[in-house]
C-alpha cells in the first residue's frame, strides 16, 4: 500500500480506491529475491529498468505463482507479486474488494 501512495500527491488520491486481499496457501509456489540479488541502484526513483526486467522474467518464465521482493520504502518488509498465468494461481483465494479509507494524517 505504501509503495502506491509514495507515487501520488495527496490531492490526487482516488476516491474509489479499493483493497483486495488474498489467502495464499503455504504450498503455492514462490520465489523470494533478496536485496543482494537486486541491482545496486534498486531503490532509486524512478525505478531502474533492471527491476522491470526481473518482473517480466518472473511472469514470462512462469516458474512460480508468487514473487516475494523487498519493499523499496521499508526494505525489511516485502511485496508479493502474483503471476495470474501460473497454474498455482488457482489455489490462491482472492477476497472481495473492500473500500479503502485512508487516514487523513497519511498525507500530511
Amino acid at each position: 500500500m505504501i509503495e502506491y501512495f509514495v507515487h501520488i500527491d495527496a490531492g490526487d488520491a482516488p476516491r474509489d480506491l479499493v483493497v483486495v486481499t488474498a489467502d495464499i496457501p503455504a504450498g503455492v509456489s514462490r520465489i523470494a529475491i533478496s536485496e543482494k540479488q537486486l541491482p545496486a541502484n534498486w531503490r532509486r526513483s524512478p525505478a531502474p529498468p533492471g527491476l522491470a526486467a526481473i518482473g517480466d522474467g518472473f511472469v514470462g518464465g512462469c516458474r512460480a505463482a508468487v514473487l516475494v521482493v523487498p519493499s523499496v520504502i521499508a526494505p525489511a518488509e516485502s511485496n508479493w507479486l502474483v503471476n495470474l498465468r501460473h497454474p498455482d494461481f488457482s489455489k490462491i483465494r482472492v477476497r472481495l474488494p473492500e473500500k479503502f479509507s485512508s487516514d487523513p494524517r497519511f498525507f500530511q
